[in-house]
């Protein structure tokens, strides 16, 4: 017996980059995606990335949520 296909299988293929994503979100509808870990910000970007989060969707409630310097260990 044939196994059954999907008519979706057509679509499926390879994830678009999320950086792309990002990068198109950010031109075509002004959405700004933002890891407050990301390494090409610097401390006080993402100090400031973690505060508009928290103020615009409460803060997180893990210890570990908060961004520590690049110069600071763990």
């Amino acid at each position: 017996m044939a196994e059954a296909r999907s008519s979706l299988h057509r679509l499926g293929g390879r994830r678009p980059d999320p950086e792309a994503v990002k990068r198109e979100g950010w031109r075509a509808e002004r959405i700004l995606v933002v890891d407050a870990a990301d390494p090409r910000l610097t401390w006080p970007e993402r100090m400031l990335v973690e505060q508009l989060g928290d103020r615009l969707y409460g803060r997180r409630s893990d210890a570990m949520a908060r961004i520590r310097p690049s110069n600071e260990t763990p």
